[in-house]
């Protein structure tokens, strides 16, 4: 089960509105079972399964289905996938949940071939240890990584003032004064974050803001987690290993076969700069330099691989 687990790791949540409530949710699903982990911010809930159960599962819910366990996880993974991608995509199922103390019951209702189609997901209470390494470690290597990107860009603003200033000191004047702007000054613009910003970029809300702006940082933090966690454990390549499992967490159910269900229709897979920042200067000294001055070129993802590196340094063996 070690693969549902390492897929699980590296989904990105999503966000599932019910009638009663919201849930933030991710879901890896394979031909050999599936994992769910959800929270109402609150708690979070986790299943589990092998194909062994979700057989026995269709046949309790389904008695007029006929099919393969895969072929209901294909289904699963074509009902959830879509709607956990898109929170605005329009889903042929019904959900509805069930919060009891310790577990959670997470009902869908669809159709399958023609027929209803009945499924019950029942999560019991996430273990501290899943809870840390799908929500608190990977929180915390996101968090590192914006502080890493807020220094760089705060190195950037400081050298594009000092390119300001060399242009103004060889004469060079704004051509709109409402473009004019102050020197950067990193502490005083904390401070002034810290009061007027903090509140409103701290509101947590049901959770819509982390699913809908920051998934793709959480899941590089995610893959740089495994990657490193593989480092420790693969006796031979770690980079070929590490990769070849990224890869087929990436391609999963693109190249699964269709299955049939019971004289119906076959089942088939689900197919489916930052801004510059610019001063307007018009030069009105003509002089004989060449144009280039400072620039530098700060890409995201250079960003990002510095954060990460120095948040999942491997200890020394």
């Amino acid at each position: 089960m070690e693969e549902l687990e390492q897929g699980l790791l590296m989904q990105p949540w999503g966000w599932l509105q019910l009638a009663e409530n919201s849930l933030l949710a991710k879901a890896f699903i394979t031909k050999q079972g599936y994992a769910l982990l959800v929270s109402d911010l609150q708690q979070v809930w986790h299943e589990q399964v092998d194909t062994s159960v979700v057989s026995q599962r269709a046949k309790e819910l389904n008695k007029r289905l006929t099919a393969p366990p895969s072929a209901f996880l294909c289904h699963l993974d074509n009902l959830l996938r879509p709607l956990l991608k898109d929170t605005s995509h329009s889903s042929e199922a019904t959900f509805s949940c069930e919060c009891g103390a310790e577990a959670l019951i997470l009902r869908v209702r669809s159709e399958l071939s023609g027929l209803p189609f009945y499924w019950s997901f029942h999560c019991i209470q996430a273990s501290p240890s899943l809870v840390s390494q799908h929500l608190i470690c990977p929180l915390m290597g996101m968090s590192l990584a914006l502080q890493c990107q807020v220094k760089e860009l705060a190195t950037l603003l400081r050298m594009k003032d000092l390119e300001i200033q060399d242009y103004q000191e060889s004469g060079a004047t704004l051509s709109r004064d409402r473009l004019k702007t102050e020197p950067f000054e990193e502490n005083s613009f904390l401070e002034q974050f810290m009061v007027e910003k903090l509140p409103e970029a701290c509101s947590i809300s049901d959770g819509r803001p982390f699913v809908l702006d920051l998934q793709s940082l959480y899941v590089a933090v995610t893959k740089q987690e495994i990657q490193v966690g593989q480092k420790h454990q693969d006796t031979g390549d770690p980079q070929t290993s590490s990769s070849t499992f990224l890869q087929a967490v990436d391609s999963q159910f693109l190249n699964q076969p269709e299955q049939p269900v019971s004289s119906a229709p076959a089942l088939s897979a689900l197919q489916k700069e930052p801004t510059a920042l610019r001063r307007d200067l018009s030069c009105q000294s003509s002089r004989g330099r060449s144009q280039g001055g400072s620039s530098v070129n700060l890409a995201w993802s250079q960003l990002l691989r510095m954060a990460l590196e120095n948040s999942f340094q491997a200890s020394p063996s």
